[in-house]
């Protein structure tokens, strides 16, 4: 398992960017987390599989429909236990 830390930017806030990335983590059997960040844009830890990432690394690009993703930052996880399920912080 691997964990990828990111940092999406856009239209990310007031849009229930958070509640559709728990949705589709718990779909793809993602654990991670997942926050508002005080610049306006999201950040979110995702932990899984190669094929679990790319999916959720995908779906993270466009977000849901009413949000605006301009970029996603990506760097690795600091080392940790992964959490048990997807959480929203």
């Amino acid at each position: 398992m691997r964990c990828l830390l990111l940092r999406i930017r856009g239209r990310v806030q007031g849009v229930g960017f958070r509640y559709y990335t728990q949705a589709q983590a718990e779909c793809l059997g993602i654990t991670g987390w997942v926050r508002n960040m005080s610049d306006g844009s999201v950040e979110t830890c995702i932990c899984g599989n190669s094929e679990q990432l790319a999916a959720m690394q995908a779906w993270l690009a466009h977000g849901p429909a009413s949000a605006r993703v301009d970029h996603v930052d990506e760097h690795p996880a600091p080392e940790s236990t992964p959490p048990p399920r997807f959480t929203i912080i």
